[in-house]
């Protein structure tokens, strides 16, 4: 009998030594058992771990395609490093005002002198500080919500709040519901809390009250994990008649909410957060890195009542707390104005980013906002998304494969999440030229 993990050895070998290209379409099943001379329930094992890799794609109908990239060993889109070989970064998505810089130090200066650092580097609990707590509930009451400060957590990144609150929440096994197209690393805690994901049914106002009903009819669910503002990738915001009644379901089958408003700060006047319609069921969480800058990594959550015991021990035990210096210098920034004068350059950054994808791609089906940093482009046939990437990443251009946001690896969508804020403008046009370029030639190619 064959081990199907040896003839997956060399099929990964063919693909890590370029025998085997991006986009590639491996051969069905069955033509591949006759191939090696195996069971067809071997080739699905095969496939199967070639999934798992990272290292293969499978698309309901149209068979497996050898991915874009290399997964370095972990399975999936980290969308943590850039891409190797790429000149222009359209993967990352750290914002940054002009003059930032100059804007942060006099803040930072106080914080040098010895009495006032030496304060400052001693550890922080995950209640953080009276003075953080205050700075982060004013914070969020620009925004509707106005949590009591016993109530706020402090991580050292807004991805350690998404996790701890899950692990408070989730035991292994649990089913969380998410939106069919999810922050990928919430995929990765996922896999490593040993949590399933379970996604639901979505429309252009946001999730569907009544799939939360049916997936949880169909096992109970433990929690859901949501982005209702500036959705990642698809820049959707939800609609306050949709809030109103995900509240409502959440309510009735009493299923916490853990709600992701990482973008929320460039949306101007949008809906008001989930959580100040379901305070006794709803995680905020939320983080500064994003208004601020990506080196402040100071994330926090806002939970119910009787839950931030349960919280913060799942932040103590995963190591995720916030340093006390990261806070003492988010603390004098929120104060004195300066996290409100980069948010509003931000919002203005990304304004002007915006118009140049509806200028320089124009005439594709690209979904965003004109207050977001990113956008969602959905290909033209016969594009898919990863011989897409590889032929942009060619051009020396990286962009984040649709593959890396679905929840369900049999539904991959024909579409790329180009990330506008970490490159300059005039950099950003041109890339967006060649992109377009690239969509282009291929479809008048056939490319497929």
């Amino acid at each position: 009998m064959h081990d199907y993990r040896r003839i997956a050895d060399r099929i990964a070998a063919d693909i890590t030594g370029g025998r085997l290209l991006p986009g590639q379409r491996l051969p069905p099943q069955r033509a591949f058992a006759r191939r090696h001379g195996i069971a067809p329930s071997t080739a699905g094992r095969v496939y199967a771990e070639l999934v798992r890799r990272g290292l293969v794609v499978g698309e309901v109908g149209r068979g497996t395609f050898v991915r874009a990239g290399a997964p370095d060993g972990q399975p999936g889109h980290a969308l943590t490093e850039a891409a190797g070989t790429a000149v222009v970064n359209l993967e990352l998505n750290y914002p940054a005002a002009p003059g930032q810089s100059e804007l942060l130090a006099p803040a930072l200066a106080p914080l040098l002198r010895p009495d006032a650092l030496g304060q400052a580097l001693r550890p922080a609990a995950a209640a953080g500080t009276p003075a953080a707590r205050q700075a982060i509930a004013a914070l969020l009451g620009q925004s509707g919500l106005r949590p009591a400060p016993e109530r706020i957590l402090f991580t050292g990144n807004t991805r350690q709040a998404i996790a701890a609150t899950l692990a408070s929440l989730v035991r292994p096994g649990g089913r969380v519901g998410v939106e069919p197209l999810t922050y990928p690393l919430v995929k990765e805690i996922a896999a490593r809390l040993g949590l399933i994901l379970v996604p639901l049914a979505t429309d252009q106002e946001g999730p569907v009250p009544g799939s939360i009903d049916a997936a949880h009819r169909s096992a109970p669910l433990s929690a859901l994990y949501l982005q209702p503002t500036l959705h990642n990738p698809t820049s959707r915001t939800t609609s306050a008649g949709r809030l109103r009644e995900l509240a409502d379901t959440v309510h009735r089958l009493g299923t916490p909410v853990v709600e992701d408003r990482t973008w929320s700060f460039l949306h101007p006047g949008g809906t008001p957060p989930l959580a100040a319609l379901a305070p006794g069921l709803v995680h905020l969480v939320d983080g500064l890195s994003k208004r601020v800058a990506p080196g402040l990594t100071v994330g926090f959550a806002v939970v119910p009542d009787g839950r931030a015991e349960a919280v913060a021990r799942a932040v103590r035990s995963g190591g995720w707390s916030a340093g006390s210096f990261a806070l003492e210098a988010a603390v004098r920034w929120l104060g004195d104005g300066t996290v409100d004068r980069l948010v509003t350059a931000k919002r203005q950054d990304a304004r002007r980013r915006q118009r140049l994808v509806a200028e320089k791609l124009a005439g594709f089906a690209v979904r965003s906002d004109p207050s977001a940093l990113f956008a969602w482009w959905e290909l033209p046939a016969p594009w898919r998304a990863d011989t897409f990437t590889a032929a942009a990443l060619a051009h020396g251009i990286a962009v984040t494969p649709g593959t890396a946001f679905s929840v369900d690896p049999g539904r991959t969508p024909d579409a790329v999440r180009l990330g506008l804020a970490s490159v300059p403008e005039p950099e950003l046009a041109r890339a967006l030229v060649t992109l377009a370029g690239v969509a282009r030639d291929g479809a008048a190619a056939g490319t497929g």
